[in-house]
């Protein structure tokens, strides 16, 4: 059973970098062929997919927060991390880490999630 577990800061003031780590267990991250995503949830919105880091290392990521966005991962302890720098109160979410065990293949399928990690953004 894989299981994913996210952590990091769940306060930040604005222009701050976002730094969170997700934690995977019952499985590598280096295991073909899956990709490890991070994705939020506002509140009163929708998922948002940020970007992924796949199992040999390839990074993607949302046009929309690529700018700002950095995803690395640390194979010797299994974990892949996020950062998000110049924050504002629009980047307030639930942060989720999420298994995509369709990578390559077309259609996204997110079969393992972490349990999400609230981040708040305000002065």
């Amino acid at each position: 059973q894989v299981q994913l577990q996210e952590s990091g800061p769940g306060l930040l003031k604005p222009s701050q970098m976002l730094s969170l780590t997700c934690t995977v267990s019952g499985g590598s991250i280096t295991t073909s062929y899956y990709a490890w995503n991070w994705i939020r949830q506002p509140p009163g919105k929708g998922l948002e997919w940020m970007g992924a880091i796949a199992y040999d290392g390839s990074t993607y990521y949302s046009p929309s927060l690529k700018s700002r966005t950095s995803i690395s991962r640390d194979t010797s302890k299994n974990q892949f991390s996020l950062q998000l720098s110049s924050v504002t109160p629009e980047d307030t979410a639930v942060y989720y880490c999420a298994r995509d065990r369709n990578y390559g293949l077309g259609q996204h399928e997110y079969d393992y999630w972490g349990q999400g990690t609230q981040v708040t953004v305000s002065s």
